[in-house]
């Protein structure tokens, strides 16, 4: 009698469609933002920001107050998520470290979810573009074509920022994500991981002009700043902040607000593009078995410490948003408080999809905080900017050491934004070992500095001669 019913339920899967087989092992919407920094409606660091459907999102699940980025840079960010690596470990430190010959395809992400049998589609910016290795993907959206250019003043310096007169659909973000959407209504024999990464809010902020609109110039306020933030910051810091540079160009330009207007707007069409994205998922077959995960790859700062953009090691540069959404793991509306960073999101999507984890992987799992977002952590984020420069981040204090042995100690539960450097007071040396305990063993060195294909291009094309990609 119990063999006959094992083989009547082998028969009934065998007689079920490839998508109802394949409908019993999650999904993964993998979603990765450039240059989106804290200023985001739930995490509350800017009340004038416009994210109404990264809200809805971050409703649904489960949303990190600490989550930060393994580098404070486009590539080596995105090379450690990917492959599990972290820049001590691999040397990719930079945006000009081609992290290729230093990670093994076998490694990454989306080739442990190809080898454990999903169907791996993405489009947009997840690695560093300069980097990206096609052949991890099943298909990858090719072309995604040029955008049009704003008129007139078009920033200050580095710092771009305009208004344009077109449409949503003419920029490529609009293109990456109606590839998602279009990914989302096809019929999937296999579960999928389908990775779409948007450019904004990365420079240039030119967007639509509506997007400036919903922040008018008038009501623009600056981030909250010091003038005499860098005093205490020792020399490795203030070469990090670099205010003879962007800082100077902004405030003797009198277009500081011009330019934080810009950035909102950015995250603006941003926002609406994840909107678009969220809409589709919930009118397809793969709404309640679809895993989202939701991340910017650093920080930006616009002024703060007399900085702009990433490449530091402070608070504004590292943070970055974090949402979850698991089908029967999270539930919505939950905010978990511990300190995480982006090397915890290979494990985990690992983990809640059935995979084995690769040994190689440096980050830890964070399933049980999807489960109980007030679980026991203790384990403090680790951001890295450069050969020996790291940043210890536990959820009440930022431990900065650089190469040359320079410090910086903040207590963020008194002073969310680090004025205060409190390295040199004795009384908190025991914080410091604590926290020192945390900086990798292993600082490799440089991956030596390639330039992308494109400059290699040009540059042997002025020499008459041809340059082979990599």
């Amino acid at each position: 009698m119990i063999n006959r019913i094992i083989i009547a339920l082998v028969l009934c899967c065998l007689a079920l469609p490839a998508s109802a087989v394949a409908a019993s092992k999650p999904n993964v919407l993998f979603i990765a933002v450039d240059d989106l920094n804290h200023w985001v409606g739930y995490l509350g660091r800017n009340r004038q920001t416009a994210t109404p459907n990264i809200d809805r999102l971050a409703a649904r699940g489960v949303r990190f107050t600490r989550s930060y980025c393994a580098a404070p840079v486009c590539n080596p960010s995105r090379a450690a998520l990917l492959s599990g690596l972290r820049p001590s470990s691999t040397g990719v430190y930079d945006n000009n470290n081609d992290w290729r010959p230093a990670i093994s395809q076998e490694l990454t992400l989306p080739s442990t979810f190809r080898k454990a049998g999903y169907f791996v589609a993405g489009a947009g910016k997840i690695y560093h573009e300069a980097y990206r290795r096609r052949a991890e993907w099943d298909v990858y959206l090719e072309g995604e074509g040029k955008e049009p250019q704003p008129t007139g003043n078009t920033g200050v310096g580095g710092i771009k920022f305009a208004p344009l007169d077109c449409k949503d659909e003419d920029l490529r973000d609009w293109k990456i994500v109606q590839y998602g959407i279009d990914e989302l209504g096809k019929p999937h024999e296999k579960p999928f991981l389908l990775t779409i990464g948007l450019h904004k809010p990365h420079m240039p902020w030119n967007v639509p002009r509506k997007y400036y609109d919903l922040h008018p110039i008038d009501s623009i306020e600056l981030p909250p700043h010091r003038a005499d933030d860098l005093a205490d910051v020792p020399p490795a810091g203030k070469r990090m902040a670099h205010p003879e540079g962007d800082h100077k160009a902004i405030l003797e330009s009198g277009r500081w607000k011009e330019a934080v207007q810009g950035y909102l707007a950015a995250i603006s069409y941003c926002d609406a593009q994840v909107g678009r994205l969220l809409d589709a998922l919930d009118k397809s077959a793969y709404r309640d078995n679809t895993i989202i995960v939701f991340w910017g790859d650093h920080g930006w700062h616009l002024g703060e410490k007399q900085h702009w953009r990433k490449f530091a090691l402070w608070e504004e540069a590292t943070r970055a948003p974090l949402i979850w959404v698991v089908p029967g793991v999270t539930h919505a509306n939950t905010v978990c408080d511990r300190t995480v960073d982006f090397m915890s999101i290979y494990p985990t999507l690992t983990d809640v999809c059935g995979i084995t984890t690769p040994s190689h992987i440096e980050g830890r799992s964070i399933l049980a905080l999807l489960k109980d977002p007030k679980a026991r952590w203790g384990e403090p984020a680790l951001t890295t900017y450069g050969f020996k420069n790291h940043a210890v981040r536990s959820e009440d204090w930022r431990y900065i050491r650089y190469e040359n042995g320079d410090e910086e100690l903040y207590d963020e539960r008194v002073d969310p934004y680090e004025w205060t450097n409190l390295a040199g007071d004795s009384k908190h040396a025991g914080v410091k070992a604590e926290l020192s305990k945390r900086l990798p063993t292993l600082d490799k060195r440089e991956v030596e500095p390639r330039a992308p294909r494109a400059v290699r291009k040009k540059a042997a094309a002025k020499k008459g001669g041809n340059q082979a990609e990599p």
